[in-house]
């Protein structure tokens, strides 16, 4: 499968990455009804207010159109946000804006769940249809 825009695929990447360096890699099966998941639980962002870190478990679905995220520039693209403030109903929106922006999805959800910080678990899944 080739790539279309080989920034981070194929190279020695040390960091992280922004969205707009997120890879794709082409669908070749328009007509295939397919689900593409992402799970993780190493997704780690700051508190804005208090500035201690969150931890998040992942799920992304999506049905592609005619392009795939690449999963090393998916690795260093959510890296990034270890550094950065976001509550996570605002991080889940990111998420999906980006994402959407990168790969043009049929459809894609984010779900994804703050760890009890507080005696709460937050969860937010926000769609794009």
């Amino acid at each position: 499968m080739q790539q279309e825009e080989n920034s981070v695929l194929g190279s020695e990447t040390r960091g992280p990455i922004r969205a707009e360096d997120l890879d794709t890699v082409p669908w070749n099966h328009p007509g295939t009804d397919a689900t593409v998941e992402f799970t993780t639980d190493e997704l780690t962002a700051i508190c804005p207010v208090t500035g201690q870190p969150d931890f998040y478990d992942l799920k992304l679905s999506y049905r592609p159109r005619a392009k795939l995220l690449e999963s090393k520039a998916m690795k260093l693209y959510l890296w990034g946000f270890r550094d950065k403030g976001a509550f996570a109903e605002d991080l889940a929106a990111t998420l999906l804006e980006d994402l959407v922006a990168a790969c043009d999805p049929e459809e894609m959800t984010v779900d994804l769940t703050q760890q009890v910080r507080g005696g709460l678990k937050i969860r937010t899944v926000v769609r794009h249809r």
